[in-house]
C-alpha cells in the first residue's frame, strides 16, 4: 500500500506540473503574440507544441524516480518490485515517451507546417480557402516525406542483422520486420527524435548559449531613462526637419530637385516616420504604470541578474568538466564518447542524486534549469530576431509577433527543450541512466593471502553492473541508442561553451539597452502603435 501511495504520489505531481505547464504556455504565447494579427489556430498550436515539449522534459525526473524507487539503499530490491511489476512500470513510462515522442513528430512534421504555410499563402490569396489548404497541404507533405525517411532509417539500418549465406532475400526482409516489431519501434521513433534533437543542439549553441550571458547582464545593467531618451528623439526630429526644409527651399522657385536631393528627401521622411514612431512609444512608456513598477522592482532586477550569471557559470563550468571527463577518459569517437562511470565530478553531478532522494527536489531542480533554458533561450531569439542564414525571416516582440513568427518561435523552443534531456545527461550522466539505484557486489576478505568470509556491500549502479540488477531508464534508451549522435552531442557541447564564452564578451562589452530596444524599427507600420496602447495600458 505504501509503495502504490507513493508511486500514485509521484504520478499526481507530474499531473500538477503538466498544469502549471499549460497555464505557462498560454501566459507566455499570449505575451508576444500580435493583438492585431492574433489567429486562434496559429495560437492553438503554439501553446501545445510548447507544452507537449515540456511536458515530455517532466517525465524524465519520474522516469528517475520509479527506477530508483524500485530498490533499497542497501541495493536490494523492494518486496512487491519483482520482475513483473518492475516490468509494468517501465512499459509505463516507455508507452508515455512512445505517445510524447510521436505527438512531437506530428507537430514538427505535419501540424506546425501546416498552420505555417496556410497563413503564408492566406496572406498572398485572401479569398479561396481551399487553394489555401491546398497549397499548405502540398509544402507538408515534403515535411512529411523527411519524417518517414527518417523513421525508415532508424527502423532498419542500424539493426544488427545476421548474415546467413544461404538465406533467400525474403529472409532477410521477414527478419527486419519480426526485429523491427520486437523492438515495438524504439529505434525508428529514437532515431527520428535524436535527429531532432540535434537540431535543436544547434538552436541552443545559436541562442541559448548567447542568451545565458545577455539576459543576465541587461537584467544587471538595465535600461536607459525614457525621459533622456526622448529628449535625444526630440533634438534628432528638430534636425531632421531642418535637413528637410533645407532640401525643399531649393525647389521654391519651380526648379527641380536632383535624383540625389530626391533620395536624400526620401530617407529623411523615413527617418522622420520612424523618430515620430519613437517619440509615441516612448511617450507611452513614460507614463505606464509598468515603467513605473520596473524602476521600483530595480534592485531587485540586479539581485536576479546576478544569480543568473552565477548560475551560467556553474552551468558552463559543469559543462566543460563534464566533457573535459570524456575527452580524458571515455572509449573514443567510435563509441560516441561514452564514459563508464564518473572520474571528474561537477557540482550538478554531486547535486542531483542527492536531491533525487528526496521527492520531488530533483523535480524541482530540473525544472529550473529547463525554464531557464526557455528564458535565456527567449533573451537570445529576443535579441537576435529568428534568421535563416544572413537573411532575418521575423523579429519576435512583445504583443507585436505576427503567427508565422510565433510557430516558428515554438518550433525552436521545442526543439531546445528535446535537447534539455542531453544537457541534464552531459551533466549528470549517472542520475540520467540509473538515479540513485545501488547494487550488489561480493567482497572477500583474505588473511595472509588467503580467502576468509565473503560479504556483500552495495555500490552506487554504473556501467559495469549486472543488466538484473540495474534498471537503465527509459530515457536513457531514448537517448543513446546511436552512438553517432552521442558524438555530435559531444562536439556541440564544445560549441555551446565557446558560443557562451563569446557572447559573454560581447554582452559586456555593449552598452545600455534602450528602453524600447527592437520595440521600433524602419519597416513598421504606423498600426503597429496601435497594439503599443493594448500592451502599456
Amino acid at each position: 500500500m505504501a509503495a502504490a501511495s507513493d508511486l500514485l504520489t509521484g504520478w499526481c505531481l507530474f499531473g500538477l506540473a503538466l498544469l502549471v505547464i499549460l497555464i505557462f504556455c498560454w501566459v507566455y504565447v499570449r505575451k508576444y503574440q500580435s493583438r492585431r494579427e492574433s489567429e486562434v489556430i496559429s495560437t492553438i498550436t503554439a501553446i501545445f507544441a510548447l507544452a507537449v515539449a515540456l511536458i515530455t522534459s517532466a517525465l524524465l525526473p519520474v522516469d528517475i524516480f520509479l527506477v530508483s524507487y524500485m530498490k533499497n539503499q542497501n541495493g536490494t530490491f523492494k518486496v512487491w518490485a519483482d520482475s513483473n511489476v518492475s516490468r509494468q512500470i517501465e512499459d509505463t513510462v516507455l508507452y508515455g515517451y512512445y505517445t510524447l515522442y510521436s505527438i512531437i513528430l506530428f507537430c514538427v512534421f505535419l501540424w506546425i507546417p501546416f498552420v505555417y504555410f496556410y497563413y503564408e499563402e492566406k496572406e498572398d490569396d485572401d479569398g479561396n480557402t481551399c487553394s489555401q489548404v491546398k497549397t499548405a497541404l502540398k509544402y507538408t507533405l515534403g515535411f512529411i516525406t523527411i519524417c518517414a525517411v527518417l523513421l525508415l532509417i532508424g527502423a532498419f539500418v542500424p539493426l544488427d542483422i545476421p548474415n546467413k549465406k544461404n538465406s533467400t532475400e525474403w529472409e532477410k526482409v521477414k527478419l527486419l520486420f519480426e526485429e523491427f516489431g520486437s523492438s515495438h519501434g524504439l529505434t525508428a521513433l529514437s532515431f527520428s527524435i535524436s535527429s531532432l534533437t540535434v537540431i535543436g543542439m544547434l538552436a541552443a549553441i545559436t541562442y541559448t548559449a548567447y542568451g545565458m550571458s545577455a539576459l543576465p547582464l541587461n537584467l544587471i545593467k538595465g535600461t536607459t531613462s525614457a525621459s533622456y531618451e526622448r529628449l535625444e528623439n526630440t533634438e534628432d526630429i528638430e534636425e531632421v526637419e531642418q535637413h528637410l526644409l533645407r532640401i525643399k527651399s531649393k525647389c521654391r522657385d519651380g526648379r527641380p530637385l536632383s535624383s540625389r536631393d530626391r533620395r536624400t528627401l526620401q530617407q529623411l521622411e523615413e527617418r522622420l516616420r520612424t523618430l515620430r514612431r519613437r517619440e509615441r512609444h516612448l511617450e507611452s512608456i513614460e507614463k505606464s504604470w509598468w515603467t513605473k513598477a520596473c524602476e521600483a522592482i530595480r534592485p531587485l532586477k540586479v539581485v536576479w541578474g546576478v544569480f543568473f550569471i552565477i548560475v551560467a557559470l556553474l552551468f558552463t563550468v559543469s559543462l566543460f568538466l563534464s566533457n573535459l571527463d570524456k575527452a580524458l577518459h571515455s572509449a573514443g569517437f567510435d563509441s560516441g564518447f561514452i564514459i563508464l562511470g564518473t572520474n571528474l565530478t561537477n557540482p550538478l553531478n554531486m547535486l542531483l542524486p542527492v536531491l533525487q532522494r528526496v521527492f520531488p527536489l530533483d523535480y524541482i531542480l530540473i525544472t529550473t534549469i529547463v525554464m531557464y533554458f526557455i528564458f535565456t533561450s527567449m533573451a537570445g531569439i529576443r535579441n537576435m530576431g529568428i534568421w535563416f542564414f544572413w537573411t532575418r525571416l521575423y523579429k519576435i516582440r512583445r504583443g507585436k509577433t505576427r503567427p508565422q513568427a510565433l510557430l516558428f518561435l515554438c518550433m525552436i523552443l521545442l526543439l531546445i527543450v528535446l535537447h534539455t534531456s542531453y544537457m541534464i545527461y552531459s551533466l549528470a550522466p549517472q542520475y540520467v541512466m540509473y538515479g540513485s539505484q545501488k547494487y550488489l557486489v561480493q567482497s572477500n576478505k583474505t588473511i595472509d593471502g588467503q580467502p576468509q568470509n565473503v560479504t556483500l556491500v552495495s555500490k552506487d549502479c554504473d556501467a559495469d553492473a549486472p543488466e538484473d540488477q540495474c534498471i537503465v531508464t527509459r530515457t536513457y534508451l531514448f537517448l543513446h541508442k546511436f552512438w553517432f549522435f552521442s558524438a555530435a552531442y559531444y562536439f556541440g557541447n564544445w560549441a555551446f561553451i565557446a558560443v557562451f564564452l563569446i557572447g559573454l564578451i560581447v554582452s559586456c562589452c555593449k552598452g545600455k539597452k534602450s528602453v524600447i530596444e527592437g520595440e521600433v524599427d524602419d519597416d513598421d507600420s504606423d498600426m503597429s502603435d496601435d497594439e503599443l496602447n493594448v500592451y502599456y495600458h
